[in-house]
């Protein structure tokens, strides 16, 4: 849609002036507090509805929506004749009062004494925002300011702001450091095709695909805990409802751990904690979007032999040092529900053939290691392992994935003055938001999203 200015300048001009109230602003989740008492409300138009001798409004602010009534007689006469300008999504302050309607589904609405224009919105909306909305993803995605004025969308948002909260508290309660690491660097551990190549003042620099290198870091640094949560790049052209381009990651790295099962553990942990505390914490939004999760108690884990016998019922059959695909994940998931009542499950012992050079082979059968996926309602949503930080084994398997250790000293070094037994884990932040709210597209959990197609807005 073309924005006309001209249009934009002539609703304004015939729109009334905007007067400061006096009184303090009531956020819309606070009305019932003030109950027969007169109040200052200011939001987003909503939805309006003109009748002869009766208008609503319903409107719209940060913390929820409200049905506000304006009777011919009882409201200012300026104003009861000015709401059949208004346009949805403007917005506007209203003076009246909060009064019981148990015939309401908010079982309150507000009598609306005056009203005043702050900003009208200019007409047609290049999208519908409403929950009745048909329009696509990506047109929506085009206009995202507008499309989380939806509070629907908007409580995708404030879970996912939540689950950030509550991850950095218990990495704290845990002992884990925060650090922040740079996101242009020359060190790359994972494939280099899957690199952004950048230009540093004439020379090539890399968008970071991983934290790894500097969690192994700080982790021999003394920190011995770490994690961090930020942007993540990867050059992967994978048009997906599962893959970005750019996502958020939450990457920590634990020391003096027995093996990968101690991560694994805190890991359980920390899901079991994310749960409990959304139940509580987003119980509005969680409400709002239909979403319920049964408290976790523990995860199942499998070997991925094992988890490949049993997709062998489903009649999926893999190689020997093969991954499962994206169906194979899904099935095994519904497998596990089924038979262990559980949304989660721990896949473990991938083949050395299928996961990076650092990770630590298992000393029992050193042709898989141990590592481990997180898997959750049909989607990886972390991978992690124990990592080698023996000097001399790292190199050997460095070489053994063709790699040079001479090319990566600044990586070898961490190894040579004293690197404890450590392991750690990365997720995708977006993933574990779209598969608790059981979002079709990770997208959807993404306020701006980067994908191989879409670079802007």
């Amino acid at each position: 849609m073309r924005f006309d200015v001209r249009k934009f300048k002539a609703l304004t001009i015939k729109s009334p002036l905007y007067f400061e109230s006096t009184m303090a602003r009531t956020l819309i989740i606070d009305l019932k507090q003030h109950l027969n008492q007169e109040v200052t409300i200011q939001g987003w138009i909503q939805e309006i509805r003109n009748l002869s001798k009766i208008k609503f409004i319903i409107l719209r602010d940060r913390s929820g929506d409200m049905q506000t009534i304006a009777f011919k007689g009882d409201t200012e006469q300026e104003t009861f004749d000015m709401i059949q300008t208004y346009q949805k999504e403007s917005v506007i302050e209203i003076i009246g009062t909060p009064k019981e309607n148990k015939e309401s589904r908010w079982g309150i609405e507000v009598l609306i004494k005056r009203i005043s224009l702050i900003n009208q919105a200019v007409t047609p909306l290049p999208i519908d925002n409403s929950d009745k909305s048909m329009t696509q993803i990506d047109k929506r995605l085009d206009h995202r300011f507008l499309d989380t004025r939806n509070l629907k969308t908007q409580a995708i948002f404030k879970v996912r702001s939540k689950i950030v909260h509550i991850l950095t508290n218990f990495f704290d309660k845990n002992g884990f450091t925060n650090i922040n690491t740079p996101k242009m660097t020359k060190i790359g551990v994972e494939s280099g095709a899957e690199l952004f190549e950048v230009d540093y003042f004439g020379r090539p620099m890399y968008l970071a695909q991983s934290p790894q290198v500097y969690k192994q870091m700080f982790v021999g640094g003394g920190f011995e805990r770490v994690f961090e949560i930020g942007p993540v790049f990867r050059a992967e052209k994978s048009n997906t409802t599962r893959h970005l381009t750019e996502f958020t990651g939450v990457d920590f790295e634990m020391g003096f751990i027995v093996d990968h099962t101690t991560v694994m553990d805190l890991i359980e942990e920390m899901f079991i904690d994310l749960i409990r505390n959304l139940q509580t914490d987003a119980a509005g939004e969680l409400k709002l979007l239909g979403v319920e999760h049964t408290a976790l108690v523990k995860i199942p884990r499998l070997t991925l032999t094992e988890a490949k016998k049993l997709l062998v019922a489903k009649g999926k059959k893999y190689a020997v040092d093969s991954d499962l695909d994206s169906e194979g994940e899904k099935l095994l998931c519904e497998l596990v529900k089924e038979k262990y009542g559980s949304e989660f499950v721990f896949v473990t012992h991938f083949p050395f053939a299928v996961k990076p050079f650092y990770q630590m082979k298992d000393e029992k059968n050193p042709t898989v290691t141990k590592s481990f996926d997180l898997l959750f309602n049909g989607v990886e949503i972390c991978s992690g392992s124990q990592r080698e930080h023996r000097y001399d084994v790292w190199c050997a398997q460095a070489r053994e994935k063709g790699l040079n250790p001479e090319q990566m000293t600044e990586y070898a070094e961490l190894f040579m003055y004293g690197m404890p037994p450590h392991g750690g884990a990365g997720f995708g932040l977006d993933r574990i938001t779209q598969r608790l709210l059981l979002l079709e597209n990770v997208r959807e959990a993404v306020l701006l999203p980067r994908d191989p197609e879409r670079d802007r807005p």
